[in-house]
């Protein structure tokens, strides 16, 4: 019994804001009758972009073009700074990897044609092959996290532009109902979303 009384209370409370938030009639056709001087101010309208069908696809090729692009056509200048750091990062990663690879391998061939001047005396040929297994992991692995990043970058363009289009407007409602049952009076509990045109 408690939880119903509850619910009653809940959807009362919304019953009474959604009531409070809309215009009174009553007032308007008074406050329109009697002139009040007031100043005017001026509303600020969100401007609307018209819907383009082929904006989401068109930021998605200008990021696969040139990472960037895509979040400067959908206006989101601060994500580019982001995206040029999380490129350069995996590029540098790659980089590195790439050379410590190339530099353990050419020792590594050094020795085995038999010159023992090398930098590194006192690791053994079968930890100079662990090093380099190592070294070419990581710059493997480098060089996917950047691919995943460009592939984030395109997607990111993409998601950006198709909710750009998306429009919410004052329209859209949420009004509680309360109905009671024709045969016993027991109220029925219920949410309506409303959509006017």
């Amino acid at each position: 019994m408690k939880i119903k009384f509850l619910y009653i209370i809940f959807f009362v409370f919304l019953y009474i804001q959604n009531g409070l938030s809309q215009e009174n009639e009553e007032l308007k056709i008074i406050t329109e009758e009697v002139p009040v001087k007031k100043k005017k101010k001026k509303e600020r309208k969100k401007k609307i972009r018209p819907y383009e069908p082929l904006a989401p696809a068109r930021a998605a090729f200008y990021s696969a073009a040139l990472p960037g692009l895509g979040q400067a056509y959908t206006n989101k200048y601060w994500k580019i700074p982001i995206v040029y750091a999380a490129l350069g990062t995996g590029i540098y990663f790659y980089i590195d990897n790439n050379k410590h690879y190339n530099r353990l391998r050419d020792i590594y061939k050094r020795r085995l044609a038999g010159f023992t001047d090398d930098e590194f005396p006192n690791i053994t040929n079968e930890q100079l092959i662990s090093l380099q297994d190592r070294f070419r992991r990581e710059k493997e692995l480098s060089l996917l996290i950047t691919v995943g990043i460009y592939l984030l970058n395109i997607v990111d363009a993409n998601v950006t532009a198709h909710l750009l289009q998306y429009n919410v407007t004052q329209d859209l409602s949420f009004k509680p109902k309360i109905n009671f049952n024709e045969f016993d009076i027991k109220p029925n509990y219920g949410v309506s979303l409303n959509y006017s045109f």
